[in-house]
């Protein structure tokens, strides 16, 4: 019904005639079909949406955000409630100025004030107060005045279809070129006859666009969703019935339009009965319009009736005029019923989703029926102040281009949810096609641009600019839209094709898997490795959890991880295994973590602080953690900071919601379940068992399905400072030496060096970290000095220039290199005294040391001995370490090769303890041999 009479508007009444006039009969015909084939596509694709599942409150907005997701569906929602609100208040005006018509031709010109504007406002006023009055009181007598009003409108059409076949019952009707069914005339307004309108001329594209306004009312019933017992089978049964039964009316009414009035007539009774005998084509009253005394914008004198001339042909031809007016009355007042009380339908359940600040309060309901009262008030306040203006044929291409947009994207949406084959589409309805439903998409497109072209592309800018914005919102919602399953099957096709792609030197990335326990705990290496991957290459973080836990406990770890991820602006994945041992654990990351060639390269891990004091078996397996990672072929890289990276201690848990078996509970953790009490250390640095220390909170409550409702406005404010993003137990804050330490690789660095001693050909990885390091804006003060080794002292320049002439072929901008010639020279005996204090508890006491387990992480007289030489080295690059790089922002070096064979785990982490002590940040770098830097193009 509602359809109906949104679709059987003022249009019909005062345009076709018009349309009939211009076009001719039938390209009038070709017309209609265009128009009812666009909505008849837009109807099976809105169709096919509205039988894909539950259709709640929110008609188009609903199901285009539904379908596409929130930023189509914000930008549309927003865009046709305020389309509503003002197409209500033309719909009113057209009511006053057909009221004003009545009166000029059967009350004498009677009028209120002026017979204009000002009458246009007061009547205006007070039908718009008589519509809101009837919106709030309810729906039962919406329903009630609208089918009182269907009954008007078809009477309405009956009476022009009975004065058709009456024919002229007056001479003056005949003199105003209504002549009765004649093949003549039929014949003459078989073809087109364009002229200028209003200063424009006129074509097929201009008069298609001003009748397409007419059959656009296709959501009326689509918009009242919430009220439907039954909206998947009540909308695409009751829209396309009313496309059906409107589509033949407007088939039918152009023809007898056509074979009955003329374009041109004068309306001169006198002329015409002077003449009467003659062929109408003779007949000056009809042929001879200077005798009407009305002439166009040119001057030329033009008819005052006929089809191009008046818009009043079907009361002309009626057998009773007023009746036609009241079918006028019906139409525009069933139209502003429909707009006023579907745009804050629109509005509320917009306001529900949250996608805009400052709309929540128009989400409320009252009534049994949830009527939006408040929306109701809003859309009169929009009405009043343009009923107040009076006159809005400016905006109102607009407003049909508003519309358009909508069923563009409501094509779109059948298109695109059929595209991608989502096992999730499964509409009811089957009478539609992908295809069908994209030429229905574009053909809107095309229609907004021959009505306007202006106006399309204001409509495009707006929808654009509400999309940035939804967008930029980034609002927390999950409706399994199909732009959600687009993203799966691009990404799926991607990592396809990526299997295909050949790699090649130029493209290389360094892919990171962070050791990074849970991905809280440990900010400053995450920052670290987000700084050299940047949302442009992959970033995992690995998780080893010791011992079994249940499914629930993982998601819950799962879900706190992404959630921290995302506050925190690091794109990367998590990654949570099982294990006896770090070394088991990190082992399972290495062979699992990554899909196809999308997977790490390159491990990162932070330096162990607390070898000497840990319990033997973590030390081994750190140990071993590195062996297993170059093994596999995978690049080290070692990360250590004077401060200490592990702030599990000091960092407030941020839980994060979760919805458990679609309830919103908190998951009371048991005594297995909790993974504090079995999660194994893995890259602590203080000393402390930082995964035992700091178990995951328990998941709290979230909503599912719609924007998750924290404490709310706060957390975001706490989010726009660094100074925010961490807090102490219990919300403190901490201090600012704290703060800084954990953010150290947020801020820009002060000017400085980034020290670069690349001992080895590892393949060019100690070289390229700290070039993409110093391309980074935190680091862009930073100039790179290349520190390299020299055999012999006469061979420095040599060594130098040699050093300088690699780095321009690798196109590595540098400010320095410096040749070290005197690295094998004799450590001085205080360094060596030092490292030999260092571990003086690991070495073997007695030769019945050797066969005890429980002491098996010794360093043996043999091979302390037998590793002199690369000892003393690592102690004098140290020496040099502190002569050269002391001051430096950052000091990056080639990791030492550890040799399972030869060096024990605590001789090991001794040599690396002795470059890296009390030092500015520092990193230890190892390729897997494979070439990261080459010369070519």
């Amino acid at each position: 019904m509602r359809c109906l009479l949104n679709i059987w508007g003022v249009m019909l009444f005062l345009r076709v005639s018009w349309v009939v006039g211009q076009s001719g009969i039938i390209l009038a015909l070709v017309t209609v079909l265009l128009g009812n084939v666009v909505t008849t596509i837009t109807t099976l694709s809105m169709s096919a949406v509205a039988t894909n599942g539950r259709i709640q409150a929110g008609g188009v907005y609903y199901m285009i955000s539904r379908s596409l997701g929130p930023e189509f569906g914000g930008s549309i929602g927003l865009m046709f409630t305020l389309a509503n609100s003002i197409a209500s208040a033309t719909y009113i005006i057209g009511f006053c100025d057909s009221l004003k018509d009545l009166l000029k031709y059967y009350a004498d010109g009677a009028q209120i004030v002026d017979g204009a504007v000002n009458d246009t406002r007061i009547v205006g006023t007070v039908t718009l107060i008589a519509v809101l009055a009837l919106a709030i009181v309810g729906m039962d007598w919406v329903t009630r005045v609208q089918m009182a009003l269907l009954f008007l409108l078809i009477g309405s059409q009956i009476d022009f279809v009975v004065g058709a076949f009456m024919g002229p019952l007056t001479e003056e009707s005949e003199a105003q070129g209504f002549l009765g069914f004649n093949a003549d005339v039929m014949s003459e307004n078989v073809g087109p006859a364009y002229r200028d309108n209003d200063g424009s001329s006129q074509n097929f594209f201009s008069v298609f666009g001003v009748f397409f306004t007419a059959v656009t009312g296709i959501v009326a019933g689509a918009n009242l969703s919430g009220d439907l017992k039954d909206p998947a089978d009540a909308i695409p049964k009751g829209t396309l019935l009313a496309i059906l039964t409107t589509c033949l009316t407007y088939l039918i009414y152009p023809i007898m339009i056509g074979a009955s009035v003329l374009r041109d007539a004068s309306g001169n009774l006198t002329l015409y009965q002077e003449y009467k005998d003659l062929p109408y084509w003779e007949n000056p009253a009809f042929t001879n319009c200077s005798t009407t005394g009305y002439v166009d914008e040119l001057g030329n004198p033009v008819c005052e009736f006929g089809l191009q001339n008046s818009f009043q042909v079907m009361e002309l031809m009626s057998a009773w005029g007023p009746l036609i007016y009241a079918g006028c009355f019906a139409a525009t007042l069933s139209s502003a019923i429909a707009s006023l009380v579907g745009a804050p339908r629109v509005l509320q359940a917009l306001a529900k989703d949250k996608l805009y600040p400052g709309i929540f309060l128009f989400s409320k309901g009252t009534g049994a029926n949830n009527d939006p009262v408040r929306g109701y008030i809003l859309v009169f306040i929009i009405s009043f102040i343009c009923i107040m203006i009076g006159d809005l044929n400016v905006v109102s291409t607009l407003l049909s281009n508003f519309f358009l947009a909508s069923y563009s994207l409501i094509n779109f949406s059948c298109f695109h949810a059929s595209l991608i084959k989502s096992p999730g589409w499964r509409p009811s309805f089957k009478y539609y096609n992908l295809w069908i439903s994209l030429l229905g998409g574009i053909l809107c497109l095309i229609v907004m641009f021959l009505i306007d072209w202006v106006t399309a592309l204001i409509t495009f800018i707006i929808t654009i600019a509400l999309y940035l914005f939804v967008s930029y919102r980034n609002p927390n919602v999950n409706w399994g839209s199909s732009t959600q399953a687009q993203t799966y099957v691009s990404a799926l096709k991607t990592t396809l094709d990526l299997n295909t792609v050949e790699e090649h030197v130029k493209n290389y990335r360094p892919q990171l898997l962070v050791l990074s326990g849970f991905a809280g705990a440990r900010p400053p290496l995450l920052d670290f490795a987000h700084c050299i991957t940047k949302n442009i290459s992959l970033l995992a973080c690995g998780h080893v959890i010791q011992g079994h836990q249940t499914q629930r406990v993982r998601n819950s770890l799962s879900r706190q991880a992404y959630s921290w991820l995302n506050k925190h602006h690091i794109r990367a994945f998590y990654s949570l295994v099982e294990g006896s041992t770090l070394e088991d654990g990190a082992r399972n990351l290495f062979q699992l973590v990554g899909l196809g060639k999308l997977k790490p390269n390159t491990v990162v891990l932070g330096y162990k602080a607390n070898w000497r004091k840990c319990d033997p078996v973590e030390l081994t397996a750190y140990f071993n953690t590195l062996h297993e990672a170059l093994d596999m072929y995978f690049g080290v890289i070692i990360l250590r900071v004077p401060q200490g990276l592990d702030y599990s201690q000091i960092i407030e848990d941020e839980d994060s919601p979760v919805t458990m078996n679609g309830n919103e509970t908190n998951i009371t953790q048991t005594p297995e379940d909790k993974p504090g009490q079995s999660t194994t250390n893995q890259l602590t640095q203080d000393g402390t068992d930082s995964e035992a220390s700091t178990p995951p909170g328990s998941p709290q409550a979230e909503r599912a399905g719609a924007v998750v409702e924290t404490n709310a406005a706060d957390s975001k404010k706490r989010r726009t400072s660094l100074a925010n993003l961490f807090r102490g137990p219990g919300g403190a804050e901490l201090s600012k030496e704290v703060l800084n330490n954990i953010t150290m690789f947020k801020r820009k660095q002060k000017k400085g060096t980034i020290d670069v001693w690349w001992l080895y050909d590892d393949g060019g990885l100690t070289l390229l970290v700290p070039y993409i390091l110093s391309t980074r804006s935190q680091w862009s003060g930073c100039k790179l000095r290349v520190f390299a080794l020299a055999n012999r002292k006469d061979e420095l320049d040599m060594e130098q220039r040699s050093m300088a002439n690699l780095l321009a072929k690798f196109r590595i901008d540098y400010s320095d290199v410096i040749v070290i010639p005197d690295v094998a020279k004799k450590a001085a005996e205080s360094s060596r005294m030092e490292f030999d204090q260092m571990v003086e508890d690991f070495k073997e006491k007695s030769k019945d040391d050797v066969d005890k387990p429980e002491n098996a992480l010794t360093i043996s007289e043999a091979e302390f001995l037998g590793q002199r030489e690369k000892t003393n080295r690592h102690i004098r690059l140290r020496e040099l370490l502190l002569e050269n790089s002391r001051d430096s922002s950052l000091v990056v070096m080639t990791l030492p090769m550890p040799r399972k064979a030869s060096v024990s785990a605590p001789l090991y982490m001794a040599w690396l303890e002795t470059l890296t002590r009390d030092m500015p940040p520092f990193i230890l770098i190892r390729g897997n041999q494979t070439s990261v830097l080459t010369f070519y193009s």
